[in-house]
């Protein structure tokens, strides 16, 4: 199955990257593809985008990431790709992570809760 992994970032240490990357790794285990938003951006914007001790994006600033770009990438990968939405713990605290969700409601996909 194709899924996206969606959970809270902001305000958490390291943008909580630690805990996307273990889930896609038990995703992945069960045979899944898992579009994992952490190594997305680890990926275009490089190891600066990891590193802060408070999840803050002005911490990032210097490392070229945009917020609009990464959420336009995201949720296009939902609409055009994903069969479901894996949420990490604390992802009704997230304003994106919520966001992701009620897209995925709307397209009719399946809601996995980790």
């Amino acid at each position: 199955m194709k899924i996206y992994l969606a959970g809270p970032m902001r305000g958490i240490e390291k943008f909580n990257f630690p805990a996307f990357f273990e889930a896609a790794v038990r995703l992945r285990a069960d045979n899944h593809e898992v579009f994992n938003p952490a190594e997305a951006d680890l990926k275009k914007y490089g190891p600066g985008v990891f590193d802060s001790d408070t999840g803050d994006l002005k911490d990032v600033k210097d490392s070229g990431f945009i917020l609009r770009e990464a959420l336009a990438k995201d949720t296009n990968w939902i609409c055009l790709h994903a069969e479901a939405i894996a949420l990490l713990p604390g992802w009704e605290k997230s304003k994106g992570a919520c966001a992701e969700k009620a897209l995925a409601e709307a397209l009719g996909l399946k809601i996995i809760y980790l």
